[in-house]
């Protein structure tokens, strides 16, 4: 049986996993020539409740990751439509969500609102301004015009890793917003329809045999971010790093491949 996890301010991390993470994190830096400003990371053993973070609570600009916000603020406001959304509408979400469309994240949230959008998150408790922030949207994806700065930072769209965590810690639990909403939002993670982008964790993990990942990218400029739930023979975890720095994508790459490898040796 998988162990009852809650992830909060005051979770404490596993001291095994924790110095783990932190040797490799810092290997990473040295070999990348990265300093610890430019990354911060998270892993949730799904399989034992085992957490390791490093600057969890470090807001960065999220790029496309915030994403995450509109569709949750989505099946926040259509909780009757959550069980048989039209398959247009899933494809759309999908869109957004896996081939990280700025068309139809655009489409949802001038639907929904930015304001509307970031007071689902706060309900919720994804953005808390005495915590570091967390998950933030507040501009329509590929336009100019309406915005709304972070309160911290003044990002547009902006996530921590914690929040982060917790969004795929509620969502693989089943009780992200509802167990039917849960399930449909799961439905536009995997959208088997659209191939996954090739690159970040997906393509550190090629190859790897009967993998599922649920996850959402992110790059703008030097911001190179990647968050997944993974699940594969003897592993069931959460991946989440964020890293503003040219080579973000060879940290994110060799992060991936390396908790693969620990998590799935770790019987």
């Amino acid at each position: 049986m998988k162990p009852a996890i809650d992830l909060n301010y005051e979770t404490p991390v596993d001291a095994a996993l924790q110095g783990w993470l932190e040797n490799l994190d810092s290997t990473l830096q040295a070999a990348l020539q990265m300093t610890a400003g430019d990354t911060a990371a998270g892993i949730l053993d799904l399989k034992s409740g085992r957490l390791a973070m490093v600057r969890p609570d470090h807001l960065q600009y999220a790029a496309s990751v915030a994403k995450i916000g509109i569709l949750l603020a989505w099946f926040d406001t259509h909780p009757k439509t959550a069980s048989q959304v039209d398959l247009q509408t899933e494809h759309e979400l999908g869109l957004m969500i896996k081939a990280s469309s700025n068309e139809m994240a655009a489409k949802f949230s001038r639907e929904l609102g930015l304001m509307n959008i970031q007071t689902i998150l706060n309900r919720h408790g994804f953005y808390n301004k005495e915590h570091g922030g967390g998950l933030w949207v507040g501009r329509h994806y590929g336009q100019s015009g309406e915005r709304y700065g972070d309160p911290i930072a003044d990002h547009s769209h902006a996530a921590t890793v914690r929040q982060l965590l917790r969004f795929y810690l509620l969502l693989e639990q089943g009780t992200l917003l509802s167990s039917t909403a849960s399930a449909a939002m799961a439905r536009v993670f995997e959208s088997p329809e659209i191939a996954h982008d090739d690159i970040k964790f997906v393509k550190a993990l090629r190859g790897r045999a009967d993998l599922r990942i649920h996850r959402k990218w992110g790059t703008w400029e030097d911001w190179r971010h990647d968050t997944a739930a993974i699940a594969g023979p003897g592993r069931h975890y959460i991946l989440v790093a964020l890293t503003h720095h040219p080579r973000g994508d060879e940290y994110l790459e060799q992060l991936a491949a390396a908790v693969d490898d620990k998590l799935a040796s770790d019987l």
